[in-house]
């Protein structure tokens, strides 16, 4: 159902629109001043407003100005008794869809209505399909934990279920949620991300929820948090293990009642969202050491999903590397490049730490800083950063430091040793080495400090 909003000073006008939009099935909020409108479009998710133009304290061009800059993709129909050409030229200027003259013509009002509709509608879908182009790639893989992933996300896309997805870094997390995004029947609303490893721990709450102006130091201005941004759409928690405990606590509030107040606000504000979340981290150990809501785990794992690491599915490398080496392919290359069958067999028995993240930006790499049309085994090695190792003994020597190590223990060291590594080889700067390894600033500046790492100036 698409929201109207009607901002008229005179009871009359707003009734009678009211009256025959809400026949067609319309869902209608209604504001007798500017501000009040402009109050209405903070909270609620409207799709068009019909907007008087003369009207006390702030005028319909002022109203109209802050709707385009804030809310883009709403359409404006102004609407007044006192029309003339050069009014009507100044709005439509600045973005209204529209004018139309006192008295309002009903059938007029109602083939405006439509035709502005389906033009904000057209505009997301556009937005959407600019964003698919751009959205990164593709979910590659015949294997069978590959095709398990393919099932879940078609049993589970249809419906506004809540999803967990697991698996180790790089391995595909958020394309498996756009993916399911995509095949639901929200496909037309918005996809949020928040990363919530990304986002310090003071500011994670105003990120979710929103804050009102002066809510704290910095706050100058009202915002919508995601959840608002979402509403109609599904949002996404990245990391969501990386919560704090407070914001799980509001996160589960919102998933029960399905509303929320922003930091600093007393005002309920409800939304319509799907929620999709991911971690790398064992969240039933987290909760056993008090660091997650065992009630949201519940609330969050109504369908899990599991993605697997890249050696656990190798028989998808070739695939994987076809699709990279076609994505990559140099402008000027008549064709894209391939590897030698020594090479392969080396790539087959890498381990992939980092997954398919890592497996993408070799084949990045290689086709940059490479000339060779069939990759040598030697070329593909020194390009992974494995001239000193042999396929046969890598996987050994990897593990000889971890393996009487718990899980969680070895990857820690492992993770802090790597890091070390490559911050020194980065010169010790944080965001060449953040951009190298594929993670924001912040989050590496956690883990430094989560490490004791020591940083070399």
């Amino acid at each position: 159902m698409n929201t109207i909003l009607i901002i008229d000073d005179e009871p009359g006008v707003r009734s009678v629109l009211k009256d025959i939009l809400e026949d067609e099935h319309y869902h209608v909020f209604t504001a007798d001043n500017g501000y009040a409108g402009l109050a209405l479009l903070e909270k609620e998710a409207i799709d068009l407003v019909i907007l008087d133009v003369w009207m006390p304290n702030m005028g319909g061009i002022d109203v109209l100005k802050k709707i385009k800059e804030t809310y883009p993709f709403t359409e404006v129909i102004m609407i007044s008794g006192h029309a003339n050409i050069d009014l009507a030229v100044k709005a439509v200027k600045l973005g209204a869809f529209d004018f139309l003259e006192k008295p309002l013509s009903l059938d007029r009002v109602l083939t405006l209505t439509r035709n502005a509709l389906e033009l904000e509608k057209l505009k997301k879908e556009n937005l959407q399909l600019k964003q698919a182009v751009l959205s990164n790639d593709e979910i590659i893989g015949v294997s069978p934990p590959m095709q398990k992933v393919r099932e879940l996300i078609q049993q589970s896309a249809s419906s506004d279920a809540r999803i967990l997805i697991t698996g180790a870094n790089g391995t595909g997390k958020e394309l498996v949620a756009k993916e399911i995004h995509r095949r639901s029947g929200r496909a037309r609303g918005p996809f949020i991300e928040v990363n919530c490893a990304a986002i310090p721990e003071s500011l994670i709450e105003s990120e979710l929820f929103g804050h009102e102006k002066g809510a704290f130091t910095g706050a100058i201005s009202k915002r919508k948090g995601k959840f608002e941004l979402a509403h109609t759409g599904t949002l996404f928690l990245d990391e969501v293990a990386d919560m704090s405990l407070s914001a799980q606590a509001k996160v589960l509030r919102v998933i029960q009642e399905l509303r929320f107040e922003r930091v600093g606000g007393e005002e309920p504000i409800t939304v319509d969202v799907r929620l999709i979340a991911a971690t790398n981290k064992n969240i039933q150990e987290l909760i056993r050491a008090g660091k997650f809501r065992e009630d949201l785990y519940f609330r969050l794992n109504v369908i899990p999903i599991h993605m697997p690491s890249l050696s656990e599915r190798i028989e998808d490398l070739p695939l994987l590397i076809d699709y990279f080496m076609a994505k990559f392919k140099p402008e000027i290359a008549p064709s894209p490049r391939r590897f030698s069958p020594e090479a392969m067999e080396y790539l087959k028995a890498y381990p992939w730490p980092g997954n398919v993240r890592e497996l993408k930006n070799f084949i990045e790499r290689i086709n940059i800083m490479s000339d060779e049309d069939c990759i040598s085994l030697e070329t593909a090695k020194y390009y992974l950063g494995s001239m000193d190792l042999k396929p046969s003994s890598q996987s050994d020597s990897v593990l000889g430091k971890f393996a009487q190590l718990p899980l969680n223990e070895a990857k820690e060291q492992f993770e802090k040793l790597y890091l070390e590594k490559k911050l020194e080889e980065c010169g010790y700067n944080i965001s060449k080495t953040a951009e190298l390894i594929g993670i924001y600033p912040s989050n590496l500046h956690s883990k430094i400090k989560r490490y004791g790492i020591r940083i070399e100036r």
